[in-house]
C-alpha cells in the first residue's frame, strides 16, 4: 500500500536523468541528504523521467554513481527498491491518472482546448513563476466556451488544468522564510496533464511526495514559485504538505544558473583533475556557508555540525 502520510524528517532527492549532474545539482543533493540524515530521517532517491525526449542513455546510472561517490546514500530508490516504489516516474503513470480522475470527479480540473496561439499554455518548465500563466484567459473553465473551442478544434488533444481558487497562499520556508502568493481563478489555472497523456510536473511531484511519505522537500530556490500551486494540490487531495526548504542555487560568474544543457562542469572534470571526494564535498559545503573555505571533509563529517541557518551562498564554487 502506498503511503499518504508523511514523516517530518523523511527526505528525498529527485533529479531528472537528462544528463550528468552539475555541481549545482550535487550541492542540492548534498543539502537534501544532510537535512534528512541530521534529523535521523530516511532518504529516498527518485528519478523524474517523464519527459522522455530529454532522458539520456546512461544518465540514471551516472546519477547513482556520482551520488555514491560523494558519500550520499539512500534507503529507497530505483537501484535498491523499497515499499514506496516504483522510483522512476515513468513507471508510475497509473497513479498520476488516478489522481487526475479524482480531481475531475471533484470538479477541480477541466480539459483545456486552447492553443499556444491563444496565449493559454503556460511554460512547461517546472520552475516557471506564476506570472508566466498570466496570459491565460480561463476560457475553458467555462463549460460553454470549452465546448465551443472543442468544436472549433475537433482534432486537438486537450491538456488538463487545475481549477485554482482565488486567494492568498502562504508558504513558510526554512530558508526563504515566509512568502505570500496571490492566486487568481482562471488566470492562474495551471496545467496538470499535458497532451500526449503525460502528467505535468506539478501533479507528478505532489503525488510522488505524498505517496512516498516525504515530510521535507529540499530543492533549489528556482522552484519556490511552484510551491503555492503544489500546496493547492495537496489541499485538494487531502494530503499533508511537507516542510519546505528552498536553498540557493549555484550560479556562474555572470549570475546565470547552471543547467545541464550548457557546458557546466560535473564530477567528471573534478575527477579528471585528480580531486578526491573529500575535496569536492568540502568545496560544495563551503560554497553554501556550512564550512570555511578550504575545508576537506567527508559527507558524514558534515552531519555533526549541520545547521540550516548557515546556508548563505559563498563565492568560489
Amino acid at each position: 500500500m502506498q503511503r499518504s502520510t508523511s514523516c517530518p524528517s523523511r527526505g528525498r532527492y529527485a533529479p531528472s536523468p537528462s544528463g550528468p549532474l552539475h555541481l549545482g545539482n550535487l550541492r542540492t543533493a548534498l543539502l537534501a541528504w544532510l537535512f534528512a540524515r541530521s534529523g535521523g530521517g530516511s532518504f529516498v532517491l527518485r528519478l523524474e523521467d517523464l519527459d522522455r525526449a530529454r532522458v539520456r542513455p546512461g544518465a540514471s546510472e551516472g546519477i547513482v554513481r556520482d551520488l555514491r561517490w560523494l558519500g550520499i546514500d539512500w534507503d529507497e530508490g530505483p537501484d535498491v527498491g523499497g515499499p514506496s516504489g516504483p522510483y522512476q516516474q515513468s513507471d508510475r503513470l497509473p497513479l498520476y491518472r488516478d489522481h487526475l480522475n479524482r480531481l475531475l470527479e471533484l470538479g477541480l480540473a477541466y480539459p483545456c482546448y486552447c492553443s499556444r496561439a491563444d496565449g493559454a499554455i503556460a511554460a512547461s518548465a517546472p520552475n516557471g513563476p506564476l506570472k508566466e500563466s498570466a496570459g491565460y484567459t480561463g476560457a475553458c473553465r467555462d463549460p460553454e466556451l470549452r465546448a465551443s473551442r472543442r468544436r472549433s478544434h475537433p482534432n486537438r488533444e486537450p491538456v488538463f488544468r487545475f481549477a485554482v481558487t482565488s486567494g492568498d497562499q502562504d508558504v513558510v520556508d526554512a530558508v526563504a522564510g515566509h512568502r505570500r502568493f496571490g492566486l487568481k481563478s482562471g488566470q492562474d489555472d495551471f496545467v496538470i496533464w499535458r497532451a500526449g497523456g503525460v502528467p505535468a510536473y506539478q501533479l507528478a511531484v505532489v503525488v510522488d511526495d505524498a505517496l512516498m511519505g516525504i515530510g521535507q522537500v529540499i530543492r533549489g530556490d528556482d522552484l519556490l514559485d511552484s510551491t503555492p500551486r503544489q500546496m493547492a494540490l495537496y489541499l485538494a487531495f487531502g494530503y499533508q504538505a511537507p516542510n519546505w526548504a528552498h536553498v540557493p542555487i549555484v550560479r556562474d560568474a555572470a549570475g546565470k544558473r547552471m543547467a545541464k544543457r550548457s557546458s557546466d562542469e560535473g564530477l567528471d572534470g573534478a575527477r579528471a583533475r585528480g580531486c578526491r571526494t573529500e575535496e569536492v564535498v568540502g568545496a560544495l559545503a563551503a560554497s553554501i556557508g556550512l564550512v570555511p573555505d578550504g575545508t576537506v571533509c567527508a559527507a558524514r563529517e558534515l552531519l555533526n555540525e549541520f545547521n540550516s541557518a548557515r546556508l548563505v551562498p559563498q563565492p568560489g564554487l
